[in-house]
């Protein structure tokens, strides 16, 4: 039992691989996690090709092939919606990987004792600085020097131009951080509390008293509501995170500059 609703977030050294001096490479719970949830995304993914002998989906499809084409279309649907372009396809297996990854780091860490990946900010800011950085990169090669238009609005004056360019400029690398602080921000906030009700309904059971006992059951009943609420938070934080990058990249690669 932690002693403290924070404790659920720390980092624990599981194996030391490798150490010299200061120099240390050190195996673990988060890169434990990560690994097995890195694993289980490639063999899934790689098991879609084997559902029947013709490594084709069946004619009528059974209850798991009718989830997968839910998801296919949910996905499908996001990214035509908010990316206004024909090749807007291409972007598929990215969108599609990062809500996978995002929403099983989301639902595994709703597991007991089990580890929260998303509730720790540097790998929520790392994860939207690197799409950040991707879109941009493929922003540049497609537009050029055309692509710094972003920062201009159409039909500005030039004394106004020096007022919102800097604006533009800080509101657009301000978007990394705000997709960043929001999933880490959510995720922390509802483990926390589902930790401190927990915690409560344990103080109660231990402290021996037949009528803290009973009054356990009050907590308890709020704790359910609040568990639903979490995993319903859990798939809408890894929904908007990938209906952000849609939009981020529909701004930077098919907006006109």
């Amino acid at each position: 039992m932690f002693l403290s609703p924070l404790e659920q977030f720390s980092i624990l050294p599981l194996i030391t691989i490798f150490e010299y001096n200061f120099i240390f490479f050190t195996l673990t719970n988060e890169t434990l996690v990560l690994l097995l949830i890195l694993f289980f995304l490639i063999v899934f993914y790689k098991s879609l090709l084997f559902f029947s002998a013709d490594k084709t989906f069946f004619v009528l499809p059974t209850h798991w092939q009718a989830l997968l084409e839910l998801n296919y279309n949910l996905i499908l649907s996001l990214l035509l919606e908010n990316i206004k372009d024909k090749k807007a396809q291409a972007f598929f297996p990215l969108i599609a990987t990062l809500f996978s990854l995002i929403l099983i780091l989301n639902l595994v860490g709703l597991v007991p004792y089990s580890f929260t990946l998303t509730s720790h900010l540097i790998i929520t800011f790392l994860l939207s600085c690197a799409i950040f950085f991707g879109i941009n990169v493929l922003a540049v090669k497609k537009h050029g020097i055309k692509f710094f238009a972003l920062f201009l609005p159409a039909g500005t004056s030039v004394l106004l131009a020096f007022l919102l360019t800097p604006i533009e400029i800080i509101s657009y690398f301000f978007k990394p951080i705000s997709l960043g602080i929001r999933l880490f921000a959510n995720m922390m906030a509802g483990h926390t509390l589902l930790k401190v009700i927990a915690g409560f309904c344990a103080t109660l059971v231990s402290s021996g008293s037949f009528f803290l006992i009973l009054l356990h059951f009050v907590p308890l009943l709020i704790l359910v509501p609040l568990f639903a609420l979490e995993l319903g938070v859990a798939a809408i934080q890894a929904f908007v995170f990938s209906i952000l990058t849609c939009i981020y990249l529909q701004d930077s690669l098919y907006s006109s500059h």
